[in-house]
């Protein structure tokens, strides 16, 4: 499982961040300061860093100013300033995402989990739903090992949808995103192609569906 970084120098925010992390699977290393972070890091691969804005030694945006010199991992922030200039600082410093205190522990893990995922598909721009696997490197989708080929929009599209599980994305997005701003067509063209996945992945046959949400497009479920 990935390992998260905790720095922050109140002991029970640390605890608390790191049971309910801990609960997922994750592996846990707390920091109290900026100082020991950096030192963790270079000897530690980090997966993601849980980082408090205000600390002793070195506090959070100097912290998240130095990782962002040498790594690309996430950052997630957490601190009682809840301006929205604060946010923007954190965010222009390379911070991907900015959590207030007191903060719901469960959103925390969902944004973890939510960001691993983000920077795992940017990263090996790959995506694995049960025993589909589509690489985007190479346009080449496997499921259960087997080779499946699929035409460019149908891989991007299907691409598209398995990168966000359980959201429900408009067929205004997905022709944006995959035809481009400036394609003519109509929405239509979006409802071709779901038609053409969802006869090469019967919903009785594999992990996955790809759900019409009515008035405003699709959405893929992973089976329980």
């Amino acid at each position: 499982m990935p390992k998260i970084l905790i720095v922050d120098d109140d002991p029970h925010i640390r605890e608390l961040v790191r049971i309910y992390l801990q609960r997922d699977g994750f592996d846990i290393v707390e920091c109290e300061d900026g100082v020991q972070a950096l030192s963790v890091l270079d000897s530690d691969k980090i997966d993601l860093v849980v980082l408090d804005v205000m600390m002793p030694h070195l506090d959070g945006w100097a912290l998240c100013r130095k990782i962002r010199e040498s790594s690309q991992f996430p950052v997630l922030m957490l601190t009682a300033k809840g301006e929205t200039s604060q946010k923007i600082k954190g965010l222009h410093l390379g911070a991907d995402d900015y959590m207030v205190k007191p903060f719901e522990p469960l959103e925390l893990v969902a944004r973890v989990k939510a960001l691993l995922r983000r920077y795992r598909i940017a990263t090996e721009q790959t995506v694995r739903v049960g025993e589909l696997v589509l690489d985007r490197k190479t346009y080449q989708a496997f499921v259960a090992g087997k080779e499946l080929f699929l035409p460019p929009k149908e891989f991007e599209l299907l691409f598209k949808l398995a990168s966000y599980p359980g959201r429900t994305l408009t067929r205004e997005q997905l022709i944006e995103d995959i035809w481009g701003f400036d394609y003519e067509g109509d929405e239509r063209t979006v409802d071709v192609h779901i038609k053409r996945l969802r006869d090469k992945f019967p919903e009785g046959s594999c992990s996955f569906k790809i759900r019409t949400i009515r008035g405003l497009g699709y959405r893929l479920e992973v089976k329980e």
